[in-house]
């Protein structure tokens, strides 16, 4: 088996142990509190380290190898989900436990996505990889929202520390994949090497080197944004669907699945369409799809338009994590790589808590739609206000 082959056996697994826990976090939140405000901590606590630890990180993956990293955080990731159903399974794990359980499991995200995504170049020939990403898009939603959710869903039905115990072996055996990827380029493109220089002054010059580059430092900021409005409008999706539109936790997962179609299409379809239309057409189209989509969904009055609407989301997201990843793949240097995503997911993810505790309160106290047209139009402004930098930062980068 390749080593890209290998890869993306353990993307399939832990995809799907992080579909597994998505659906059971919120599920067991939902049955220990019904305060959105709570609710909304422990999704912010899961997304917190990467606005700690996103820089150490970065500088960190471009100084050791990336694959030996990668299996660490993974098998990290596994035994805090070891730990977490034992607790679950005892009935010892309350809220306060919940949310410490989602910091650490993000803060191993921190190391294993930065790690992910820096490696890959090296794994496939650089024609490859908008094909390469693709797939990893589509191997992502199929483990994260069509596999994982309904099993976790189904296993939380069962017993409360199932879909920790399946995470955890989940991640157990992906790791012991990672584990067996040498650094070893396939495509020429040297992997990093320790350098002497301090981690202050490595993480300073993924830094620079970011904030010089017009376009992806355009994308960065737009992301942040956006990542803002997403988990503004989704940390209390759970109650808008169990408790205003009556679903069960079940149910629960089944939306999550439906609403993944969109995301699938998008990895499946996504290459072929940055082929056809070109970065700057895809960019542009997902970030409008996703302000309108994120909108309407306030005003869902049942599961099924619910559902559709998610599903145009995800269509939206996975055309964006296309073109923004690739973009960073190819433009930055290899032996910067991880640095510039550990800033790019700084930035772009730091606002992720806020938004979720943000959202919390808005849904507190004006009610459970009301998160959605609100982040609706801040994406939709931010979107007007970046139009014209992102047009002729791409034109600029194309060449005459």
């Amino acid at each position: 088996m390749s080593r890209y082959r290998r890869f993306a056996a353990a993307t399939s697994l832990t995809t799907a142990g992080d579909g597994v826990f998505a659906a059971a976090v919120p599920l067991l939140a939902a049955t220990l509190t019904r305060d959105p405000r709570l609710v909304s901590v422990v999704a912010a606590a899961s997304y917190l380290p990467w606005l700690l630890f996103s820089l150490p990180a970065g500088a960190l993956v471009d100084r050791h190898d990336r694959a030996a990293l990668l299996s660490c955080g993974v098998a990290a990731q596994a035994a805090l989900a070891a730990v977490a159903g034992g607790l679950a399974a005892t009935g010892r794990l309350g809220v306060a436990g919940l949310t410490a359980l989602a910091f650490g499991l993000g803060a191993c995200q921190v190391v294993a996505g930065t790690a992910a995504q820096a490696l890959l170049p090296s794994l496939v020939p650089p024609e490859r990889l908008p094909a390469a990403n693709g797939y990893q898009q589509t191997i992502a939603v199929v483990g994260q929202q069509f596999a994982g959710p309904p099993l976790g869903s189904l296993l939380f039905a069962v017993a409360a520390g199932l879909p920790f115990g399946a995470d955890a072996v989940l991640l157990t055996v992906a790791a012991a994949l990672l584990a067996t990827l040498r650094q070893a380029p396939a495509n020429g493109r040297a992997e990093p090497r320790r350098a002497p220089s301090s981690l202050r002054t490595e993480i300073a010059a993924g830094l620079r080197w970011l904030a010089a580059h017009r376009l992806l430092r355009t994308l960065t900021l737009l992301a942040a944004v956006n990542t803002f409005c997403f988990q503004l409008a989704s940390a209390t999706l759970v109650l808008l669907a169990t408790s205003e539109l009556g679903m069960s936790a079940r149910g629960f997962g089944l939306l999550l699945a439906t609403a993944a179609a969109g995301s699938l299409a998008g990895g499946v379809a996504g290459p072929w369409l940055l082929r056809r239309l070109g970065d700057r057409a895809v960019l542009l189209a997902a970030l409008a799809v996703n302000a309108v989509t994120v909108a309407a969904i306030g005003l869902a009055p049942n599961v099924v338009v619910l559902g559709s609407l998610l599903a145009a989301v995800g269509l939206g997201v996975t055309l964006w994590n296309l073109v923004s990843i690739g973009l960073r793949q190819r433009l930055a240097p290899p032996n910067l790589l991880g640095r510039v995503m550990s800033v790019h997911r700084l930035v772009g993810w730091g606002l992720i808590p806020a938004g979720a505790l943000l959202g919390g309160v808005v849904a507190h106290e004006f009610g459970l739609r009301a998160p959605y047209p609100l982040a609706g139009a801040i994406r939709a402004a931010a979107l007007l206000v970046a139009l014209p930098v992102l047009i002729s930062a791409f034109r600029d980068e194309d060449g005459p």
